[in-house]
């Protein structure tokens, strides 16, 4: 355990997570949480069983863009979805699989839903 200003802090792999969640591994991909690892899971089966075309992880969704004012520039802001469906009709759904929805989830939720008006975003708890 390293020590700073004669506090103990635990190395960052023994940390608790603020939200009680545990880091799971499935087939070399790193989950935030088990519930997130069991979702992967379940889409493997549903595609394998040809209720779903195909899915994927992690994808990124710009909710503004980078710009310039007064001389500073702002820093984009994004969305990176747990998981993206695409059914079997074509439609496309975006999973967040959560355990707590945090005020910046609610605010990333509402510009994702203003910016990709034909998406679904559908929460997982």
């Amino acid at each position: 355990m390293k020590k700073k200003k004669g506090l103990p802090i635990e190395p960052q792999s023994q940390r608790k997570s603020k939200y009680n969640n545990k880091k799971t591994t499935v087939d070399a991909i790193e989950f935030d949480s088990k519930k997130e690892a069991d979702y992967y899971h379940q889409l493997k089966l549903l595609k394998q069983a040809g209720e779903i075309k195909d899915f994927g992880i992690q994808q990124r969704y710009e909710l503004l863009p980078t710009f310039k004012k007064n001389g500073t520039t702002f820093r984009s802001i994004n969305y990176v979805a747990d998981f993206v469906i695409v059914n079997n009709d074509g439609t496309t759904e975006v999973v967040d699989v959560k355990g707590v929805e945090t005020q910046v989830f609610k605010i990333k939720q509402k510009l994702f839903e203003y910016m990709y008006p034909e998406l679904n975003l559908k929460i997982v708890k």
